[in-house]
């Protein structure tokens, strides 16, 4: 029976919940899951260049755990960009850093300090604020 898979740390959601591509001149069919996980690997890895063991502990898992993660990630978005295909951002197995948002309204993701209001949004100021979590990507 192998192990539990442990949750990977993610500092922030992605601020997007997909990518669609632009004058394909094939049809569009289907789409690229993007787990929040990969997403934060990539980020880590090619925007803000740190290499892959600052990564990896930044995330809390093993520097080879990044790097399969890394490179699921780099692969799912070649194939999204040699097929024309959707990218959908996803929570996949990954815990957020401290509490997050999202407004219902305009789709903002947000963490407030304490001192701060939880219930409307930084952006729209609309009072349609839940708590981000897996089962709201």
């Amino acid at each position: 029976m192998p192990r539990q898979t442990r949750l990977r740390k993610v500092v922030a959601p992605p601020s997007f919940k997909g990518y669609k591509p632009y004058g394909s001149t094939k049809g569009t069919k289907g789409f690229i899951e993007l787990y929040y996980e990969e997403y934060e690997a990539i980020k880590l890895a090619d925007y803000d260049l740190m290499n892959h063991k600052e990564a990896a502990e930044l995330m809390d898992v093993s520097r080879a755990t990044f790097a399969r993660i890394y490179e699921s990630a780099r692969r799912k978005i070649a194939k999204a960009f040699v097929e024309s295909k959707e990218i959908r951002t996803v929570f996949g197995n990954a815990k957020l850093d401290g509490e997050w948002y999202v407004c219902d309204s305009c789709n903002a993701r947000f963490t407030v300090p304490e001192e701060m209001h939880k219930d409307s949004c930084p952006m729209c100021r609309s009072e349609k604020v839940s708590m981000l979590d897996s089962s709201s990507q």
